[in-house]
């Protein structure tokens, strides 16, 4: 049997009056019920600790398998964060690349989760922070969409736990859970939202008191998401200009009054955030070892057509089939798979009277169609079909937001399709209320996240974890690891992450002008004796060693600044690189677990 829905008194804010520009999805009202939001937020959580569990029960002998490089260096930024507890800036530091050090901002760094972490990256270790942070930043981002569909779009907690459920668990975030922070880290987006949406409403009403508070406290999460992950920041900024053109277009009458106001509040919340921000920018943009592009081709880290009707390797219906579709396990970002996209796309033309649904709809299709790229690409072949994406490539900073990640943003544009969707079945008689819940549930079931996939790894020597090192080299001084860190091979970056940074390393996994003509480079071109070394760690082949080698060798080592070189006792060829350092240096001193050459500056 059917049931009548309750009819409701009308209420200016709540009743959409298209003659006087209400629209019953702008001001919601919904009771709070904080027992049913921690509930949620408990089960998102435990969602969250079974994807990542693998990372336990010791963070520092398990990595991801799927991209191991990434979290060593990610482990290494949160050692460095902790140093601006000591009077580090955070911003530019000497502990890689000696002697010309590392921009933090040109790279992937996250001031805000390292210091948010410093406590325990202390007291615990940076592996524990990271493995905290993979499982946090997952369960954070779905609780803090959950409680925006809930409290600011005001649909039914189910419906808006299933709304954050998506966002928060969707193939492109558990993609980049694969040692990608800086994308995983979404949470502070439901806030931007939040703030935008409730300086609109300031606006309408014509407070001046909240379009102020609400200017404040969108530059204040502006400042915070850009030290969490400005590329997230970008794609946000992108996303909400795109979504509020539309809703300005289909709502001109509303516009027409919201717009004074809103503009005010936009100009100081940007004013706000530009002060904050100037210096950080200068120092990311135009500072030492800056960098104004990125190193990734843009033609390649494009997604391809066919990726967008398929299910991600890393969900229940995917397979290791459709990996070929993306350039790496860490950017699944386009795979929500046929059945979603045809259900939202029901979704939304079923609610196309709905303002926000419909620019909702056209925001994801115009990030979508970016995700393309230059080129269209489909199933692997490059049908020379030029994409928009084509006008940004070689713009200065758009250019090192990878054309893929623009697919990003349009899960949390789809969630909000479904929630409305979900939110205004409840009012159909019960014959009909079941259809779209079904719909949304089948197309959502074959995304259900598989956990993280993690394997073992080496421990660190003892020379290091039991503070050894300091017998050699100073803190602050130049430790030189055999053989050195870098991009494809950053495994001795993760000495210094369990020295808690302490000490510098030459070379390194970073980004850093090094390119051709000062353009963004992956690392930076190994010195002679590093590269020598590479080699022999590589082939096991013993090298005759001359003078030349030795006179290179002191050459190289006095322009890091070394004061200390240590061959890592578990190389496969550890004796064949033992040999080469000898025949260089002299011979060296057993230090704990390690071969150990102290380097006298002359």
């Amino acid at each position: 049997m059917g049931t009548t829905p309750t009819v409701r008194p009308a209420d200016p804010h709540t009743t959409d009056r298209r003659d006087q520009g209400h629209d019953s999805s702008f001001y919601p009202r919904r009771p709070r019920s904080y027992l049913w939001d921690a509930l949620v937020a408990l089960l998102f959580l435990l969602a969250a600790a079974a994807l990542g569990h693998g990372l336990f029960p010791d963070p520092a002998l398990r990595e991801l398998a799927h991209n191991p490089e990434d979290q060593i260096l990610i482990e290494w930024f949160l050692a460095v964060d902790v140093q601006v507890l000591f009077g580090d800036q955070g911003l530019v530091t000497d502990r890689l690349n000696a002697p010309d050090g590392v921009n933090m901002l040109a790279n992937a760094t996250s001031l805000t989760l390292g210091l948010l972490l410093a406590p325990v990256t202390v007291t615990l270790g940076a592996p524990v922070s990271f493995a905290l942070l993979t499982i946090g930043n997952l369960a954070a981002t779905a609780i803090a969409w959950y409680l925006l569909f809930a409290r600011t779009v005001g649909v039914h907690r189910l419906v808006a736990a299933v709304g954050g459920g998506f966002c928060g668990f969707a193939p492109a975030m558990i993609s980049h859970s694969n040692s990608h922070w800086h994308m995983s880290a979404q949470w502070l987006v439901p806030a931007i939202v939040w703030a935008v949406i409730r300086l609109a409403r300031a606006a309408e009403r014509s407070d001046r008191r909240r379009i102020l508070t609400s200017g404040l406290w969108l530059a204040g999460l502006v400042v915070g998401q850009f030290f969490l992950g400005a590329e997230v920041l970008y794609l946000t900024a992108l996303t909400l200009a795109l979504v509020t053109a539309g809703y300005a277009l289909l709502r001109r009458q509303w516009i027409k009054r919201v717009l004074p106001g809103f503009a005010a509040g936009l100009a100081l919340a940007t004013g706000v955030a530009s002060m904050a921000l100037a210096y950080p920018l200068w120092v990311q943009f135009a500072g030492p070892g800056s960098v104004t592009d990125g190193p990734f081709n843009a033609y390649y880290y494009s997604a391809d057509l066919l990726s967008w009707v398929v299910f991600s390797p890393l969900t229940v219906a995917g397979s290791d089939h459709a990996a070929r579709l993306a350039t790496s396990a860490a950017e699944y970002n386009t795979f929500l798979g046929a059945p979603l996209l045809l259900v939202a796309a029901g979704c939304g033309w079923w609610l196309r009277r709905q303002p926000v649904v419909l620019a909702a709809a056209g925001a994801a299709l115009v990030m979508a169609v970016f995700s393309l790229g230059p080129e269209l690409v489909v199933n692997g072949y490059r049908t020379g079909i030029p994409l928009p994406y084509r006008l940004l490539v070689g713009q200065p900073v758009v250019d090192a937001a990878l054309p893929q990640r623009y697919a990003v943003p349009v899960v949390p544009l789809v969630a909000l399709i479904l929630v409305r969707a979900l939110e205004q079945a409840r009012r159909l008689p019960l014959a009909t209320r079941r259809l779209v819940p079904v719909a949304v549930g089948l197309a959502l079931l074959p995304l259900t996240p598989v956990p993280l996939a993690t394997q073992e790894r080496p421990p660190i020597p003892e020379f290091i974890r039991a503070g050894h090192w300091r017998e050699c080299v100073e803190p602050g001084g130049v430790l030189v690891p055999v053989p050195l860190p870098t991009p494809p091979q950053p495994q001795p970056m993760r000495w210094a992450t369990a020295a808690g940074a302490e000490f510098a390393l030459p070379e390194g996994f970073f980004i850093g002008p090094y390119g051709e003509n000062g353009r963004a480079a992956m690392g930076i071109s190994p010195r002679p004796t590093s590269a020598l070394l590479a080699e022999v760690a590589a082939t096991g082949t013993v090298l005759e060693i001359t003078d030349a080698h030795r006179a290179q060798a002191a050459v190289d080592l006095a322009y890091w600044g070394a004061q200390c070189v240590a061959l890592d006792p578990l190389q496969p060829h550890h004796a064949q690189l033992h040999t080469v350092l000898a025949a260089l240096l002299g011979p060296g001193e057993r230090i704990a677990d390690v071969w150990a050459w102290r380097i006298r500056s002359a």
